[in-house]
């Protein structure tokens, strides 16, 4: 008989506080090599939280659970040894870095996360490459880390950052979040081009029209801090249709 295949990362019980309030309330979830999972939910439900802490931010602190890579606990490393586990977390909000040319961020990023992968001689090269993929131009390179960025530009720097730092665990937060409907496509394809049976995907939307575009395994719900309901891809055109009121009017039962 086959063994189980083990998660790629999971998540046990856990408990948040933010500035000393519990923000999540003991969630649970498994993410298998390969899977896409998105998480919708309205406003301070707390997804943003789970990403952040997936994330390592000091800002969020476990009081409870335990949060896993391949079996391992990584509650004990910082953000940037999260990193180079091969943890990706895309920003809703990304932000802008005065000072930073975009070059010299990613060469950075690369040099880090992918050390003893590439010799720093090919590093240009590499980007330069991906970025024609995604139709950047060159002219992208000489600006500052997001200053001054449309909201399409910071995503598309993103899923550039994501196909540069091959990721193992992508943790992708809102990237639909001040896209129009030709960058959502372009974003939402790339994000579909980084997919890979090694690879697992945690999406975060409030909307079902990324999800047109980046086909989900498991859609959950996140209701006060807690999944309130875990499904198919057909849940996020349920939530389409009947909003979250239909999950709040039943949330006891449905919370356990």
């Amino acid at each position: 008989m086959m063994g189980q295949i083990m998660p790629l990362l999971e998540i046990r019980d856990l408990a948040v506080e933010v500035e000393g309030k519990e923000v999540l309330h003991g969630v649970t979830l498994k993410i298998k090599p390969g899977e896409v999972h998105a998480i919708m939910g309205k406003n301070g439900s707390g997804k943003t939280t789970l990403s952040h802490t997936i994330m390592g931010h000091p800002k969020y602190k476990v009081t409870r659970g335990d949060i896993l890579l391949e079996g391992e606990s990584i509650l004990a490393l910082r953000p940037d040894e999260r990193a180079r586990k091969r943890i990706f977390l895309a920003f809703q909000y990304p932000v802008a870095v005065p000072g930073v040319t975009v070059a010299q961020f990613l060469r950075s990023a690369i040099l880090s996360v992918r050390a003893g992968e590439i010799e720093p001689k090919n590093v240009r090269k590499l980007i330069k490459e991906e970025m024609g993929k995604l139709d950047i131009p060159d002219s992208f390179m000489t600006r500052f880390l997001n200053e001054g960025f449309s909201g399409g530009e910071k995503k598309r720097l993103e899923t550039l950052q994501l196909r540069l730092l091959k990721p193992k665990m992508m943790v992708l937060d809102e990237t639909d979040s001040g896209l129009d409907i030709d960058s959502l496509r372009r974003v939402s394809e790339s994000i579909e081009g980084a997919r890979g049976t090694d690879k697992s995907i945690l999406l975060i939307t409030h909307y079902q029209r990324m999800l047109s575009y980046v086909k989900p395994d498991y859609v959950h719900v996140f209701l006060e801090g807690r999944i309130a309901k875990s499904g198919g891809a057909d849940l996020a055109l349920e939530l389409e249709e009947r909003g979250y009121e239909w999950l709040e009017g039943g949330k006891a039962a449905a919370l356990n």
